[in-house]
């Protein structure tokens, strides 16, 4: 059977894109602005080993298989193929298909980008452990800083922007949500900040420029905690804001006054959700505000964590996402009062474009800083990760907790004072 027909087969007859490979057939539309090509039988023994979308992605991610275009519009159209899902009868039909068991014979290894989760690749011990969890952060964080400002641009934040208007640059809405997090945990000055998992460190300069606080963030990226204190002396802000390599649980510090935990809780594992929220808590002075940023799965009937999925095995090893209702009740229970939640999925739909904008503006500087195999992991996953916030697949919520006086009392006001357009009418009444 042509490769052709076997694409069609997967993908559907009315896919629009065209399809070329290496056998000299063709499907799809003609002239399409986005182009499918299959280079090598390597990529067909890809796709019999693992038929969907991991085998896809290893025959991208290692060169056998090209996609010209934009990648998202790809992704969005092959969206098919994607999902494919077949029967045993129905794999063992496709790979009599495609060559029989010639093309698993002998067996293609995944490319080297591949994490081999729980084996020797060097993701061993106990999940979550503080060992593994430093090697997962580092496979991801400590790429290179230098490709991550190609593709972050100068706010270097590497989690949800919020836009405060469509038309917003991406450095707007990064700094928009900082701002946005630093009016909900109510910053003020003199205050003191616990930022977890800070990354390069933007929420905690952003603290200590803007709020006169004092900031304290922790990272367990190497690369990332160099990064920030070298940006930190730059703007001279060493008095008040402090970036360490180091794991949350070893914070010796207490009694802080707010915490901001953006884009780690991802990391944690639902087994021990609740225990950072209760070790969260305990860091907190009564009264003091946590708010917790994260990506969620829109309900909990699946699965937490797709060990053999492109990004478990490719980008966040170990990642585990959660509900937002199971993360707000998990906070209620470990002693916070809810106070506020919001989703803020379109917000990053629109990062994610953004950040792929940048990724292909400095495409041959990145494949030259980190190769070609992990510049491709890139452009992948956050194309694909724009399809999923778009079609409720993920979700971003940020949720808002509060540790009560001792009295119950939670010094929030009537009604929330954190947009400036409720803060400017309440200051006018």
């Amino acid at each position: 059977m042509a490769l052709a027909e076997v694409f069609e087969a997967i993908a559907g007859p009315d896919a629009p894109v065209e399809f070329r490979a290496y056998d000299g057939s063709v499907a799809g539309a003609p002239g399409s602005d986005v182009k499918i090509t299959v280079r090598s039988p390597i990529a067909v023994s890809y796709l019999a080993q693992a038929p969907g979308a991991l085998g896809l992605a290893r025959a991208y991610v290692s060169g056998h298989l090209d996609v010209d275009g934009d990648m998202y519009v790809a992704l969005s159209r092959l969206s098919r193929a994607q999902e494919t899902n077949i029967t045993l009868a129905e794999k063992l039909k496709l790979l009599q298909s495609l060559g029989g068991p010639k093309v698993l014979v002998p067996r293609i290894p995944p490319p080297p980008q591949e994490v081999r989760v729980n084996r020797r690749r060097f993701l061993n011990g106990r999940m979550h452990s503080k060992g593994r969890d430093a090697n997962a952060i580092s496979h991801h964080y400590d790429v290179s800083n230098r490709f991550y400002e190609w593709v972050l641009g100068p706010s270097m934040a590497y989690t949800c922007a919020c836009y405060p208007s469509a038309d917003a640059t991406l450095e707007q809405a990064q700094e928009y949500k900082f701002d946005l997090v630093a009016r909900k945990i109510g910053l003020k000055p003199g205050m003191r900040l616990l930022d977890v998992g800070c990354g390069w460190g933007g929420m905690v300069m952003h603290a200590a420029r803007e709020y006169g606080v004092k900031a304290l963030g922790v990272t367990l990226s190497e690369q990332q905690a160099l990064w920030a204190q070298q940006a930190i002396k730059a703007a001279g802000l060493e008095d008040l804001a402090e970036v360490r390599h180091q794991d949350y649980r070893d914070v010796p510090e207490t009694d802080f006054d707010a915490i901001s935990s953006i884009g780690i809780t991802e990391h944690i594992g639902k087994d021990n959700v609740p225990g950072y929220f209760k070790f969260l808590n305990g860091k907190l002075k009564p009264g003091g505000r946590m708010l917790n940023h994260c990506i969620t799965r829109p309900d909990n009937t699946g699965p937490s964590i797709y060990r053999d999925g492109f990004i478990n095995r490719y980008v966040f090893p170990d990642g585990e996402l959660e509900g937002p209702g199971w993360l707000m009740g998990i906070m209620n229970d470990n002693g916070f009062e809810v106070r506020h939640e919001e989703n803020l999925r379109e917000h990053y739909a629109k990062t994610l474009q953004a950040w792929c904008a940048n990724l292909d503006e400095h495409w041959d500087e990145a494949v030259a800083e980190v190769g070609m195999g992990t510049a491709r992991v890139w452009r992948l996953y956050m194309a694909g990760c724009i399809v999923g916030f778009d079609r409720n697949v993920v979700q971003l919520h940020q949720i808002l907790g509060v540790k009560l006086q001792a009295d119950g009392a939670s010094g929030f006001p009537l009604r929330p004072d954190w947009e400036p357009s409720i803060a400017r009418a309440a200051s006018e009444a």
